[in-house]
């Protein structure tokens, strides 16, 4: 594997974040795996452990919460896999983050930059990097201004990575289906 990008989404415990690891795995090279969590609980603390459990003891692990293509950047440098798990929870970091402006359309630019950096850095080396995300849209409408603010973005974001993705796998009760070769090509808006 060389040079590209991968996205793989699906609904909550649909076992995406099992496929992504199993794909980096199976490349036989080395892995990056980049990190966004943040434990703010003893659930979330729960979970984030599970995930480590789970990866092999050779991958090295970057922590990025926040500014995630300084983090990108290094790993494309390091390895020949990248890892990024996930972007949804770097939509909310960013959302609710020291650096995101008040609501509205400066917050939704300032995320989508956020985004853009990232993206760069991933298309920067022939690494391939593997997103993990949630498709969150699929729901009923949030009754709260803020839910609906994320669920946009996190739409938004997830379009914007599977434009650029070579493959984008979606994972439904642990079974993936690659569905970017399966789409249907109805040119550029406009």
């Amino acid at each position: 594997m060389a040079g590209k990008i991968v996205l793989v989404t699906g609904g909550t415990r649909s076992g995406k974040s099992t496929f992504a690891e199993r794909y980096a795995a199976n490349s036989g090279e080395s892995v990056v795996y980049i990190a966004t969590a943040q434990i703010f609980d003893k659930e979330m603390d729960r979970r984030v452990r599970l995930h480590r459990e789970r990866r092999p003891a050779v991958w090295q692990t970057l922590e990025a919460p926040y500014d995630a293509h300084n983090a990108m950047a290094k790993a494309v440098a390091a390895a020949s896999v990248v890892l990024f798990d996930c972007l949804t929870l770097y939509i909310s970091n960013l959302l609710l983050g020291p650096d995101a402006p008040g609501q509205g359309a400066d917050r939704t630019n300032y995320v989508m930059d956020q985004i853009e950096k990232l993206l760069a850095c991933a298309r920067s080396d022939k690494s391939t990097v593997i997103f993990v995300t949630n498709e969150v849209g699929m729901g009923i409408v949030p009754e709260n201004a803020l839910a609906r603010e994320y669920r946009d973005l996190a739409g938004m974001v997830n379009q914007k990575v599977a434009a650029a993705a070579a493959e984008v796998y979606l994972v439904v009760s642990g079974l993936a289906i690659e569905i970017k070769k399966l789409a249907v090509p109805l040119g550029k808006e406009g």
